[in-house]
Formats: structure tokens, C-alpha cells, sequence
């Protein structure tokens, strides 16, 4: 976010942080806008800080994040032995760098990248960069084809659906390429493939396919989207890309649903960006993006950088940054392997299902998305409710929840929906309890202009957690298995 300076002659008494602990050292008000003339003891600016950020959401209870707000305690040690070190210095900390080859190594062939391939990536500051890396190379690559051909290259397009995360609206902006988005309905929330074609032509860098949208958790059909793609290139003589956004799926789907072909398996897919900070189960900010071969990333985008002691290769938009992410990316890997991760993912998949299946219990919601893909549970209110979603998330924010309500794009933005990410750190019982705070926020938005006959949803089911069922639907509370906390 952008922030701005502030009048220090309209802040009146707010121009001064004032702490409570005058007689244990911090008598001395402090300035909230301008440097302290003089130093305070490290403590004491600890402890300010710290009682400023206990206003801040409990990182636990935001279910709105996709990012990681747990790692081992051994991985906050090496990210704290690690956080002094800058990436960008090879030569200095060769090891590091080596160890982000071995993360790039192990993603290309997680990601079915072919032994014949050449594959090439790099680690960068979250998807976002790797987003503007991936786009720049698509459309270096594309206007090189144009100048080859002999035709214009200073009208460049890319296709997408109109749920993209921001950072796409940001690239094409930046980096001045028309952005067409694949209008939504209101019963279709990811990209159509018909409709993603039709907006295709001769200036297309790239078609961007989402494996995990930021809305409803739904991966898009990205094996259809490379068949249509060929038949319309094969047509045309054209050579068209598809970027896959696997910001979050990328890390879901190998583990999940190893047959679903959205990889370097399909001809057209070119590069892919995937989030560590994500179901990577890092903290933020790391992400990685990668090119199914060197010659998907034009030489003209590298920089052959050699002040820092030798000569290396550099594409990024960053240039100094933490080397700790990379090293807790690698820590993951070797830590969990291929068995961890998919017995990670597998228990955040089943709490999805579980909490989409207590929230149709619930009655008034229609449950849009249910954790097939993303475990993302995504709902809207059933028609003629007398509060919004927005009510709603406001009513269990006062609990401690952090669940968006937001309304879907274009063109479905008439319907407002609310959005559970389940990550690390939420178990059963956790859910459990979440379960239960949505059916008391349901009672108590009902009961504020509720008729007098309407009958409450039954506030509270612990008493029952070890019947056979709960509300007859045959499912079992999960209190009535072995508690598996999911960190």
C-alpha cells in the first residue's frame, strides 16, 4: 500500500506515541511521524512496537490469508540465522544460491518438466514478481516473432479470466499490454474456454490459465485450454503460450490430483509461477517462476551483473532481498519431501470438506465452492436473508474470525460470497469451533429483524459430539476421531 506524509500540525495529541509503563522506563512520549530526537533502550522500543501489533488480527484465526502463518520452530530458526544474508550476493554466500538451484531443480520436476527440457527458473519476492517476470518474457518472445515475421509488435494483448488476482491488472498496466478478461456469470466463476478463444488473435503474448483461483479456490481448465489453443494455432500459424498461475495450486495438485495434466505434460504451458508462501508453507515473501525451456525466456531480459566479486546471471525486478525464505523453502523440501507434503495437503483437504459440509447443515448459505481443488470453502447467503455477507463477516470478526466477504468479478458481481481458506494451523477442532460461531452468528442476525415464529438454528451441538451423527446427516463430529491438529 501507498502511505503518505502527514500534516504533523493536524495531529493535535495523536502527535505522539504515549506509553502506559511511565514508572518501569518509558515515561518519555515518543514521535509518531518524526525520527526521536534521542535514543530510547532496545527494550523499551520492543516493547512499544509490540503492544501496537497486539491490534493487528490473530494470524491463526485469519482464514482470509492464503499465506503461511506457521512454520517449525526449527525453520524460524534457520530463517533467523539466515535473515542477514542478501540473495543477491553469490559470490559471498555460494551456498545459498546453491541452494536455490536445487528448489528450482526440484519444482521443474515436480512440475513434469521432460529431461529433454532446459528448464530454467529462479526464486522471486512472491508470485507477483514472478507474474511480471513470466509476462515480460512472453512478451519479449512474442514481439521477437512479430520483427521476424516483418509485422508490427507495439500492440500486445494477453487473455484471462476476469478473477485474476491483481498483480495480472498490475503487469499489463506497467508494462503497457491490453489486458482482455473473459467476463464470469453467475454460474461459472474461472476463465470459459469458448469465450477465452474468441478473444484471441495475432497480438496475444499469452493466455494465463489458473490453477487455484483467488475467488472460489477452483482450478481452471487449463489441459482444455491447450487443446483449443493448438486447434486455433494450428489454424492460424500462430504460437501462442499459456502462463499457468499456480500460486497456490502449485502446491496442491502434484500432491492432490497427480494425473490432472495443467503442467509442463502440455505443450502449450511454457512457464509456471507458484507461491512458497502459500501451500509452499513458507513465511511470506518467497516465489518461484519457471520456463519450461531456456529458449521460452528471452536473453534480452538477463543482466550479466559482476561487481559483486564474479559474473552472474540476474532477471528479476528486485535486486537485494532476503536470502531466509529461500533457505525455509528448501528446509520444506528436504524436511517434509513428496510423502510430508501430501499428507499436509490430504488433512486440509478433509477439514475443507468436512467445514462445507457442516456449513450446508447450517441452512441459510449455499456452499459455491467445497475444497475439491484449493481446500477453499467458498459460500453465499441463500436468497431473501434479512442481513448480507458483509453483516456477517463483520458479526464474526468480534470472535477473533478474519473471513472476507467480497463480490465476485465481472460479470458476476452481483453475488457476494464468503471465502474460508484452510491452511495450516486450523484442525478439526478449531473448524469445530468455527462451525459452531457461524451458527450463532446466524442466530443472531436472524433474531434482529426475524420474525417472532422464526425457528433459531441450534446454537451449539458439543453436548452431542460423540452421537453416531450430527443433525442426521451420518457425518461424524470430529471430535469422534483422534485429534489431529494440522500443525
Amino acid at each position: 500500500m501507498l502511505s503518505h506524509k502527514v500534516p504533523l500540525e493536524d495531529l493535535g495529541d495523536s502527535r505522539r506515541v504515549r506509553p502506559t509503563y511511565a514508572s518501569r522506563g518509558l515515561a518519555t512520549q515518543i514521535p509518531r511521524y518524526e525520527m526521536p530526537a534521542e535514543s530510547i533502550g532496545p527494550r523499551e522500543a520492543y516493547q512499544v512496537i509490540h503492544d501496537e501489533l497486539a491490534l493487528d488480527g490473530n494470524p491463526a484465526l485469519n482464514l482470509a490469508t492464503f499465506v503461511t502463518t506457521w512454520m517449525d520452530q526449527e525453520a524460524d530458526q534457520l530463517m533467523g540465522e539466515t535473515a542477514n544474508k542478501n540473495a543477491i550476493d553469490w559470490d559471498e554466500y555460494p551456498q545459498t544460491v546453491e541452494l536455490q538451484d536445487r528448489c528450482v531443480n526440484m519444482l521443474a520436476r515436480l512440475y513434469n518438466s521432460h529431461d529433454t527440457h532446459e528448464s530454467v527458473g529462479c526464486a522471486t519476492v512472491g508470485s507477483s514478481e514472478a507474474i511480471h517476470l513470466a509476462g515480460l518474457a512472453m512478451k519479449w518472445r512474442w514481439r521477437k516473432q512479430r520483427e521476424a515475421a516483418g509485422q508490427p509488435g507495439d500492440r500486445p494483448n494477453i487473455v484471462m479470466g476476469a478473477n485474476v488476482q491483481v498483480c495480472w491488472e498490475k503487469f499489463a498496466r506497467y508494462f503497457d499490454v491490453e489486458p482482455r478478461y473473459v467476463p464470469l456469470t453467475n454460474e461459472r466463476f474461472i476463465i470459459g474456454v469458448d469465450e477465452a478463444m474468441a478473444m484471441v488473435d495475432e497480438n496475444t503474448i499469452g493466455v494465463v490459465g489458473i490453477l487455484g483461483s483467488t475467488y472460489t479456490g477452483e482450478y481452471e481448465p487449463i489441459e482444455q485450454l491447450n487443446e483449443a489453443l493448438d486447434a486455433l494455432c494450428q489454424k492460424s500459424d500462430w504460437d501462442i503460450p499459456i502462463h499457468v498461475d499456480a500460486a497456490s495450486g502449485g502446491f496442491v495438485a502434484p500432491f492432490l490430483q497427480p494425473s490432472l495434466k495443467w503442467d509442463f505434460r502440455l505443450s502449450r504451458v511454457r512457464s509456471i509461477n507458484v507461491s512458497g508462501h502459500k501451500y509452499g508453507l513458507v513465511y511470506p515473501g518467497v516465489g518461484w517462476v519457471l520456463w519450461r525451456d531456456k529458449s521460452d525466456l528471452p536473453s534480452e531480459l538477463i543482466f550479466q551483473v559482476d561487481y559483486l566479486g564474479g559474473s552472474h546471471s540476474n532477471f528479476g525486478l528486485n535486486f537485494s532481498r532476503g536470502a531466509a525464505q529461500i533457505v525455509a523453502q528448501y528446509y520444506n523440501f528436504i524436511r517434509l519431501g513428496f510423502s510430508g507434503y501430501k499428507e499436509v495437503m490430504s488433512t486440509l483437504s478433509e477439514i475443507s470438506k468436512w467445514l462445507a459440509d457442516r456449513i450446508d447443515e447450517i441452512g441459510p448459505f449455499d456452499v459455491l465452492a467445497r475444497g475439491d481443488d484449493l481446500p477453499v470453502v467458498c459460500f453465499r447467503l441463500a436468497e431473501n436473508q434479512p442481513y448480507s455477507v458483509f453483516d456477517f463477516s463483520e458479526h464474526l470478526r468480534e470472535r477473533g474470525w478474519i473471513i472476507p466477504a467480497y463480490k465476485m468479478a465481472p460479470d458476476a458481481q452481483d453475488v457476494a460470497v464468503l471465502r474460508v481458506v484452510v491452511r495450516e494451523g486450523l484442525s478439526y477442532d478449531l473448524a469445530e469451533q468455527l462451525v459452531d460461531d457461524l451458527r450463532a452468528g446466524v442466530n443472531h442476525l436472524q433474531s434482529q429483524d426475524a420474525p417472532s415464529n422464526a425457528s433459531p438454528v441450534p446454537t451449539s451441538r458439543r453436548s452431542s459430539r460423540h452421537s453416531a451423527s450430527r443433525g442426521g446427516s451420518g457425518q461424524h463430529s470430529p471430535g469422534e476421531k483422534k485429534v489431529r491438529p494440522v500443525c
